[in-house]
């Protein structure tokens, strides 16, 4: 029987009045199918039972579909708050205060780190500062129970099934203890918050202890940090910039989203701070909050911090954290205050009907990467409204769908 089905069955026994039997019955059906894949794997029968006995799906993590409940939309900030909020200055200071400590206090472990794999310590503290305010932060939830959850009952079940099966995995090498394996309600694990399947990849013993600790293990937890960010996405370009806040000059053809710097400059297009532009590289403009808000022009390197976590404002927050950390100061021009992002399920709708009109669509998730600012770029232009490369509500009713907020 198939996870759906099994989440079917599990949500008919709940509407006939007995839950905990339901529940239990299809979900540890579902889990019992696991083992042959986890044995694959090297998974003992014994750290198997061990890690499921008397296991439930935990209901109240978001982004889970189930049938007759309304969907719970991720609950992660990045996507329910507006950049204003996220992005707010006052939330930085105490951040970029520490971090600067930390980093003289870690000083002789991040030099390293930088030398080995390339990727500056203000970044890497960044990460380490948003993921879990340097540490403090714990994690609230079983990350085997999570990541079970979450692939039965998630919008990516092969996904999370991937990512429960190396949990176990890592539990079999006694990599760490089931007790101290806490995670975010997706199953990301430690002070950086990796997915099991990013401490397989990237998770390195740096101090020579033996052990790739990133619990617990301060040089562990940045080095495995700067791993990931060296070998993500065509890896961390060194010495290059994640970019800059920037002006544009009054006339300027916002169709115009790709230059090198060079270029840039010749444009009038200038950087916030009044500093000069790299002598070499090139960058994507673009406007996080459509205008009029900030502008950016963004290297490759903001999007390697994307891949970390698939987020402008996140992408946003590190870099400039990392700014702020080196003395840099709060961005010039003001965030709008009212929402500007589209819902879920709008931007979803926006992308296929895209695709649907010829563009180079590929991604349904929701994400909005370049590509998809220059495709609504050209039917901003198209219908006549500002080229900002923002998805909008204006936009999707001149494109002939009805925004969320409209039905």
């Amino acid at each position: 029987m198939t996870a759906r089905a099994l989440a079917a069955l599990l949500w008919l026994g709940l509407l006939c009045g007995s839950p905990v039997q339901a529940a239990d019955a299809a979900f540890t059906r579902w889990l019992e199918s696991l083992f042959p894949a986890a044995q694959q794997l090297g998974v003992s029968r014994a750290t198997f039972d061990a890690a499921t006995a008397g296991l439930e799906p935990d209901l109240t993590l978001p982004d889970l579909v189930i049938p007759g409940r309304p969907d719970r939309q991720p609950a992660q900030a990045e996507f329910v708050q507006t950049p204003a909020q996220y992005l707010k200055e006052s939330a930085f200071d105490n951040l970029a205060a520490q971090g600067r400590k930390l980093a003289e206090h870690h000083r002789a472990t991040l030099i390293k780190i930088e030398q080995r794999f390339g990727v500056p310590g203000p970044i890497v503290l960044a990460i380490w500062a948003r993921e879990s305010n340097y540490g403090a932060a714990k994690l609230p939830h079983s990350a085997i129970r999570a990541l079970a959850t979450q692939a039965f009952l998630g919008r990516r079940k092969e996904q999370f099934r991937e990512e429960f099966l190396l949990a176990l995995k890592m539990l079999q090498d006694r990599v760490v203890g089931p007790a101290e394996m806490k995670s975010s309600w997706a199953g990301a694990m430690g002070q950086t918050q990796f997915m099991p399947t990013n401490f397989v990849d990237y998770a390195v013993d740096f101090d020579g202890d033996g052990r790739r600790d990133i619990w617990t293990n301060v040089p562990d937890v940045l080095a495995s940090t700067a791993n990931y960010f060296a070998k993500a996405v065509g890896g961390w370009k060194y010495g290059m910039p994640w970019g800059f806040e920037v002006t544009t000059p009054k006339g300027f053809d916002l169709m115009k989203s790709r230059a090198t710097f060079g270029e840039w400059s010749r444009l009038g297009v200038k950087r916030a701070d009044g500093k000069v532009f790299p002598a070499t590289g090139d960058g994507i403009l673009f406007f996080p909050a459509g205008l009029p808000g900030p502008a950016f022009i963004v290297t490759p390197n903001f999007e390697v911090i994307k891949d970390y976590n698939d987020s402008d404002v996140y992408a946003l927050a590190i870099g400039h954290l990392s700014d702020l950390m080196q003395g840099a100061g709060p961005f010039k021009t003001p965030w709008p205050t009212q929402p500007t992002q589209l819902p879920r399920d709008d931007r979803i709708a926006m992308q296929k009907l895209l695709a649907a009109l010829g563009y180079d669509q590929t991604r349904f998730s929701a994400h909005i990467d370049f590509k998809m600012r220059d495709f609504v770029r050209a039917e901003q232009k198209k219908h006549g409204l500002v080229t900002d490369g923002q998805p909008n509500a204006a936009l999707m009713e001149k494109m002939g769908l009805k925004p969320t907020a409209a039905r």
